[in-house]
Protein backbone atom coordinates (compact mmCIF):
# COMPACT_ATOMS: atom_id res chain seq x y z
CA UNK A 1 0.00 0.00 0.00
CA UNK A 2 1.12 3.30 -0.48
CA UNK A 3 2.40 5.99 1.76
CA UNK A 4 -0.06 9.16 2.92
CA UNK A 5 0.43 11.74 0.01
CA UNK A 6 2.44 15.01 1.37
CA UNK A 7 1.42 18.40 1.66
CA UNK A 8 3.47 19.89 -0.46
CA UNK A 9 2.99 17.42 -3.96
CA UNK A 10 -0.56 17.90 -5.76
CA UNK A 11 0.43 15.67 -8.76
CA UNK A 12 -2.21 13.33 -10.32
CA UNK A 13 -2.86 9.63 -10.02
CA UNK A 14 0.03 8.25 -12.16
CA UNK A 15 -0.59 6.05 -14.71
CA UNK A 16 0.82 2.00 -14.40
CA UNK A 17 -0.18 -0.07 -11.62
CA UNK A 18 3.11 -0.19 -10.06
CA UNK A 19 2.66 3.00 -9.68
CA UNK A 20 -0.79 3.48 -8.01
CA UNK A 21 -1.70 5.87 -5.17
CA UNK A 22 -3.18 3.95 -2.63
CA UNK A 23 -2.46 6.93 0.29
CA UNK A 24 -4.45 9.34 0.56
CA UNK A 25 -5.96 12.48 1.13
CA UNK A 26 -4.81 16.24 1.69
CA UNK A 27 -6.28 19.87 1.75
CA UNK A 28 -6.13 20.89 -1.32
CA UNK A 29 -8.67 23.48 -3.36
CA UNK A 30 -11.45 21.63 -5.15
CA UNK A 31 -11.82 22.54 -8.71
CA UNK A 32 -14.70 22.34 -10.60
CA UNK A 33 -17.04 19.55 -10.71
CA UNK A 34 -17.55 17.08 -13.17
CA UNK A 35 -19.86 14.23 -13.79
CA UNK A 36 -18.58 10.81 -13.23
CA UNK A 37 -17.30 9.68 -16.29
CA UNK A 38 -18.71 6.07 -17.25
CA UNK A 39 -15.85 4.66 -18.80
CA UNK A 40 -13.87 2.37 -16.64
CA UNK A 41 -9.58 2.94 -16.53
CA UNK A 42 -8.08 0.42 -18.73
CA UNK A 43 -4.20 -1.53 -17.27
CA UNK A 44 -2.18 -4.19 -17.01
CA UNK A 45 -0.87 -5.70 -14.32
CA UNK A 46 2.76 -6.31 -14.08
CA UNK A 47 2.00 -10.06 -12.79
CA UNK A 48 -1.83 -11.53 -14.18
CA UNK A 49 -3.90 -11.83 -11.16
CA UNK A 50 -6.48 -13.61 -10.44
CA UNK A 51 -10.46 -12.60 -9.62
CA UNK A 52 -10.02 -13.42 -6.54
CA UNK A 53 -6.41 -12.02 -6.01
CA UNK A 54 -7.98 -9.11 -7.18
CA UNK A 55 -10.53 -9.02 -4.72
CA UNK A 56 -8.02 -9.60 -1.91
CA UNK A 57 -5.78 -6.84 -3.36
CA UNK A 58 -9.03 -4.67 -3.42
CA UNK A 59 -9.95 -5.47 0.15
CA UNK A 60 -5.98 -4.70 1.15
CA UNK A 61 -6.78 -1.54 0.03
CA UNK A 62 -10.44 -0.73 1.76
CA UNK A 63 -9.14 -1.99 4.74
CA UNK A 64 -6.24 0.42 5.17
CA UNK A 65 -7.22 3.60 2.89
CA UNK A 66 -9.14 4.76 5.62
CA UNK A 67 -6.64 4.60 8.39
CA UNK A 68 -4.09 7.00 6.38
CA UNK A 69 -6.91 10.22 6.80
CA UNK A 70 -9.72 11.43 5.36
CA UNK A 71 -13.52 10.42 6.75
CA UNK A 72 -14.65 7.13 6.86
CA UNK A 73 -18.40 7.81 5.53
CA UNK A 74 -16.33 9.32 2.64
CA UNK A 75 -14.06 6.33 2.06
CA UNK A 76 -17.51 4.19 2.25
CA UNK A 77 -19.35 6.08 -0.27
CA UNK A 78 -16.37 5.69 -2.46
CA UNK A 79 -16.28 2.12 -1.78
CA UNK A 80 -20.23 1.36 -2.66
CA UNK A 81 -20.05 3.70 -6.00
CA UNK A 82 -16.68 1.93 -6.91
CA UNK A 83 -18.55 -1.34 -7.00
CA UNK A 84 -20.94 0.16 -8.90
CA UNK A 85 -19.29 1.57 -11.23
CA UNK A 86 -17.19 -1.42 -12.78
CA UNK A 87 -20.57 -3.39 -12.72
CA UNK A 88 -21.95 -0.65 -14.93
CA UNK A 89 -24.03 0.69 -13.06
CA UNK A 90 -23.24 4.38 -13.49
CA UNK A 91 -26.23 6.33 -12.54
CA UNK A 92 -26.15 4.71 -9.31
CA UNK A 93 -22.08 5.61 -8.65
CA UNK A 94 -23.44 8.98 -9.81
CA UNK A 95 -25.93 9.02 -7.10
CA UNK A 96 -23.81 7.85 -4.46
CA UNK A 97 -21.25 10.70 -5.43
CA UNK A 98 -23.80 13.12 -5.33
CA UNK A 99 -25.30 12.23 -2.14
CA UNK A 100 -21.61 12.64 -0.39
CA UNK A 101 -20.97 15.85 -1.83
CA UNK A 102 -18.27 14.64 -3.42
CA UNK A 103 -16.40 16.67 -6.20
CA UNK A 104 -14.65 15.08 -9.40
CA UNK A 105 -12.85 17.56 -10.78
CA UNK A 106 -11.57 15.24 -13.77
CA UNK A 107 -14.57 13.18 -13.61
CA UNK A 108 -13.43 10.29 -12.14
CA UNK A 109 -12.64 8.26 -8.74
CA UNK A 110 -9.50 8.32 -9.48
CA UNK A 111 -9.13 11.87 -8.34
CA UNK A 112 -11.62 13.77 -5.87
CA UNK A 113 -12.56 15.81 -3.05
CA UNK A 114 -15.32 16.14 -0.30
CA UNK A 115 -16.78 18.91 0.66
CA UNK A 116 -14.33 20.28 3.01
CA UNK A 117 -11.79 20.19 0.49
CA UNK A 118 -10.01 16.79 1.81
CA UNK A 119 -8.27 14.63 -0.85
CA UNK A 120 -9.32 10.84 -2.48
CA UNK A 121 -7.34 8.75 -4.87
CA UNK A 122 -8.34 5.50 -5.71
CA UNK A 123 -5.97 3.30 -7.77
CA UNK A 124 -6.94 2.27 -11.08
CA UNK A 125 -7.37 -1.52 -9.88
CA UNK A 126 -10.40 -0.84 -7.32
CA UNK A 127 -12.18 0.09 -10.71
CA UNK A 128 -11.37 -2.05 -13.04
CA UNK A 129 -9.84 -5.49 -13.58
CA UNK A 130 -6.56 -5.68 -15.47
CA UNK A 131 -6.46 -6.76 -19.28
CA UNK A 132 -4.34 -9.76 -18.29
CA UNK A 133 -6.40 -11.33 -15.98
CA UNK A 134 -6.70 -14.79 -15.56
CA UNK A 135 -9.38 -17.52 -14.74
CA UNK A 136 -9.85 -18.30 -10.95
CA UNK A 137 -11.33 -22.14 -11.33
CA UNK A 138 -12.06 -21.45 -7.16
CA UNK A 139 -14.20 -18.67 -8.43
CA UNK A 140 -17.43 -20.36 -10.14
CA UNK A 141 -17.54 -22.55 -6.75
CA UNK A 142 -19.86 -21.19 -4.16
CA UNK A 143 -18.67 -21.12 -0.59
CA UNK A 144 -19.55 -23.34 2.13
CA UNK A 145 -22.49 -22.05 3.92
CA UNK A 146 -21.51 -21.99 7.36
CA UNK A 147 -25.57 -21.68 8.51
CA UNK A 148 -25.75 -25.52 8.06
CA UNK A 149 -28.10 -25.97 10.90
CA UNK A 150 -29.16 -22.60 11.89
CA UNK A 151 -31.34 -22.44 15.21
CA UNK A 152 -34.80 -20.91 14.96
CA UNK A 153 -35.24 -17.11 14.87
CA UNK A 154 -37.73 -14.10 14.03
CA UNK A 155 -38.90 -14.04 10.32
CA UNK A 156 -38.65 -10.17 9.45
CA UNK A 157 -39.52 -9.14 5.71
CA UNK A 158 -36.77 -7.08 3.69
CA UNK A 159 -36.54 -5.65 -0.17
CA UNK A 160 -33.68 -6.23 -2.16
CA UNK A 161 -32.73 -3.83 -5.30
CA UNK A 162 -30.64 -5.41 -7.25
CA UNK A 163 -28.39 -3.44 -9.69
CA UNK A 164 -29.49 -5.63 -13.18
CA UNK A 165 -32.99 -5.36 -12.40
CA UNK A 166 -36.06 -2.81 -12.58
CA UNK A 167 -38.22 -4.01 -9.40
CA UNK A 168 -37.37 -4.98 -5.79
CA UNK A 169 -37.28 -8.38 -4.51
CA UNK A 170 -38.79 -8.81 -1.17
CA UNK A 171 -38.45 -12.11 1.14
CA UNK A 172 -38.85 -13.07 4.20
CA UNK A 173 -35.98 -14.17 6.09
CA UNK A 174 -34.57 -15.45 9.16
CA UNK A 175 -32.42 -13.26 11.75
CA UNK A 176 -30.71 -16.07 11.81
CA UNK A 177 -29.74 -16.82 8.02
CA UNK A 178 -26.89 -15.72 6.69
CA UNK A 179 -26.11 -13.26 3.96
CA UNK A 180 -24.74 -16.16 1.91
CA UNK A 181 -28.04 -17.97 2.25
CA UNK A 182 -30.43 -15.91 0.85
CA UNK A 183 -28.23 -15.02 -1.45
CA UNK A 184 -28.67 -18.53 -3.01
CA UNK A 185 -32.48 -17.75 -2.57
CA UNK A 186 -32.05 -14.55 -4.63
CA UNK A 187 -30.15 -16.90 -6.93
CA UNK A 188 -32.39 -19.16 -6.87
CA UNK A 189 -35.15 -16.68 -7.97
CA UNK A 190 -32.92 -15.34 -10.49
CA UNK A 191 -31.23 -16.93 -13.11
CA UNK A 192 -27.87 -15.32 -13.86
CA UNK A 193 -27.32 -13.93 -10.30
CA UNK A 194 -24.80 -16.74 -8.49
CA UNK A 195 -24.18 -15.88 -5.07
CA UNK A 196 -20.65 -14.81 -5.83
CA UNK A 197 -21.32 -12.60 -8.36
CA UNK A 198 -23.94 -10.44 -5.13
CA UNK A 199 -22.07 -7.70 -3.65
CA UNK A 200 -24.58 -6.39 -0.60
CA UNK A 201 -24.86 -2.88 0.96
CA UNK A 202 -26.75 -1.84 3.94
CA UNK A 203 -26.14 2.30 5.00
CA UNK A 204 -23.02 2.56 2.89
CA UNK A 205 -21.59 -1.03 4.52
CA UNK A 206 -20.45 -4.04 2.44
CA UNK A 207 -22.23 -6.94 4.25
CA UNK A 208 -20.13 -9.89 3.79
CA UNK A 209 -21.32 -14.00 3.47
CA UNK A 210 -20.79 -14.66 6.87
CA UNK A 211 -22.82 -12.24 8.83
CA UNK A 212 -26.42 -13.03 9.85
CA UNK A 213 -29.04 -10.91 9.69
CA UNK A 214 -29.77 -9.95 13.16
CA UNK A 215 -25.78 -8.69 13.25
CA UNK A 216 -26.38 -6.61 9.96
CA UNK A 217 -29.15 -4.60 12.04
CA UNK A 218 -31.63 -4.38 9.21
CA UNK A 219 -35.02 -3.11 10.29
CA UNK A 220 -38.27 -4.51 8.94
CA UNK A 221 -38.71 -3.72 4.95
CA UNK A 222 -35.96 -1.80 4.58
CA UNK A 223 -33.89 -1.75 1.10
CA UNK A 224 -30.79 -3.64 0.60
CA UNK A 225 -28.63 -2.59 -2.63
CA UNK A 226 -27.29 -5.60 -4.34
CA UNK A 227 -24.75 -4.88 -7.35
CA UNK A 228 -24.66 -7.94 -9.57
CA UNK A 229 -21.14 -8.13 -11.28
CA UNK A 230 -21.32 -8.94 -15.16
CA UNK A 231 -20.14 -12.29 -15.39
CA UNK A 232 -16.27 -12.06 -17.17
CA UNK A 233 -17.72 -8.28 -17.78
CA UNK A 234 -13.82 -7.27 -18.76
CA UNK A 235 -13.12 -9.83 -21.77
CA UNK A 236 -13.99 -7.69 -24.23
CA UNK A 237 -12.09 -4.37 -22.44
CA UNK A 238 -8.98 -5.74 -22.88
CA UNK A 239 -8.43 -5.39 -26.47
Amino acid sequence: MGGCIGSQRDNGPPSGESSDVTGMVQHVSVGRNQPLKPEKPKWKSDVPLTESQLRSKRDEFWDTAPAFDGRKEIWDALKAASYALETGDHSLAQAIVDGASISLPHGTLMDCYDELGNRYQLPHYVLSAPANLIEDTSESETPPDTDANPSPGVEQPIRFRLSNLSHDIKLAVSSTDTVLKIKKRIAELEVGVEPHRQRWFYAGRLLNDKLRIEDTRIPKNHVVQVIVAAAKQEAGEAE
